[in-house]
């Protein structure tokens, strides 16, 4: 996947990858995996890096921190910390031709000598997108907290995005999320997946080694994700069906989500690779519910030839080809997700046709686009 330039200061420009943090396992964090691949030269600047709680891949890599790292309790709940993080970010210093920068909120305010080319998941959804990044069940505490900060940090942030060189935008729902939030046109640039059917497959000791009869759910346990949804539409299952769902994830939703699941629900986390593969191998269709801004799971299921049912909303719309690769729903309720299971069942789906859609989506297709766009801020630069 390498390009045959060198992208270390000597061959070519100075390349440098920059991330809000890597203390969890999540879409970004593959992304910035993928990136690395690309720029195999390019050490990695992050506010807060927690080796035990994201991808160990990151322990082979050139990971550079800010002082805030010294203390575990931001590695686990960087959120607590949000009043300090520009300046943490204001600290960091990128010496790079080129940064590569991956952020829906902090890395756009890492300092550089060079030229910053933004690679955007969304403008900051505590910011922009509250009620949904909360969700219902926040404290008043937390509320207020966020309400007396932010005409501060939508200032610092609009700064910092002003004061980069170029942005690319993960969907064409993120595209006009910048347009509206900072007036800044963008490209788009769909996220890659690294999964292939070229995973050894690893069986799931909390699942039967032949089991192929359940749904499932690969997302991060946060309020806007709306797993909860999902949970409560297996509670009343139809007489004579067979649904079961298992649901991986961690995240502050953990402890309610185990609470409130009937036993047809199994909750993992923490799982290998190869299991992952396998429990996208097996399963009947993904489930989504979450307001995306790129839909990445249906695309990992694809490369299975498994089928996705999806929230009609944002990401989901790039990558799930209704039909070919999947259907929708419209609401994030119980009774509107249980109503598409039913249409879901009644239909059939070619595992080939959902393999050839997944194909745009390639690591190989997204090293050649950031090439180019690297190519280009370097040469303008000169």
């Amino acid at each position: 996947m390498q390009s045959n330039r060198r992208y270390d200061g000597v061959d070519g420009p100075k390349v440098a990858i920059a991330h809000d943090y890597l203390t969890q396992l999540g879409g970004a964090e593959k992304i910035v995996l993928s990136m690395s691949k690309a720029f195999p030269e390019a050490p990695i600047y992050t506010m807060l890096y927690e080796p035990s709680t994201t991808y160990p891949e990151f322990a082979d890599l050139d990971v550079r921190v800010s002082g805030l790292n010294r203390f575990g309790l931001a590695r686990k709940h960087h959120r607590a910390f949000l009043p300090v993080l520009p300046a943490v970010a204001n600290s960091m210093f990128v010496d790079a031709d080129v940064v590569i920068t991956s952020t829906s909120g902090w890395a756009h305010g890492f300092r550089t000598r060079g030229r910053k080319l933004i690679y955007c998941y969304s403008p900051a959804r505590w910011l922009y997108l509250s009620d949904k990044y909360l969700g219902s069940d926040s404290g008043l505490i937390k509320r207020a907290g966020l309400a007396l900060t932010a005409p501060y940090l939508k200032a610092w942030d609009r700064k910092m995005a002003h004061g980069s060189d170029r942005y690319l935008a993960i969907s064409t729902l993120i595209q006009g999320r910048i347009k509206q939030t900072y007036g800044i046109d963008s490209d788009v640039l769909f996220a890659p997946v690294a999964m292939s059917q070229n995973f050894t497959t690893e069986p799931v000791p909390q699942l039967g080694a032949d089991d192929d009869g359940f749904y499932l759910v690969v997302s991060r346990l946060l309020p806007y994700k709306n797993v909860d949804v999902i949970v409560r539409a297996f509670r009343d299952v139809p007489a004579g069906a067979d649904r079961r769902l298992v649901v991986v994830g961690k995240g502050p939703d953990a402890e309610r989500l185990a609470a409130m699941k009937t036993p047809n629900v199994t909750m993992l986390s923490d799982l290998t690779d190869g299991q992952m593969a396998w429990l996208y191998k097996n399963c009947r269709a993904l489930l989504a519910a979450s307001y995306e801004d790129f839909g990445l799971t249906p695309i990992e299921a694809g490369v299975w030839g498994r089928p996705s049912v999806a929230l009609r909303f944002g990401g989901f719309l790039d990558t799930i080809d209704e039909g070919v690769t999947g259907m929708y729903f419209d609401e994030p309720e119980p009774r509107a997700i249980a109503a598409a299971l039913d249409r879901f069942e009644a239909a059939t789906f070619d595992p080939d046709k959902i393999r050839r859609h997944v194909e745009q989506f390639t690591e190989e297709r997204f090293a050649e686009k950031l090439y180019a766009a690297v190519d280009k801020l370097a040469a303008d630069a000169t």
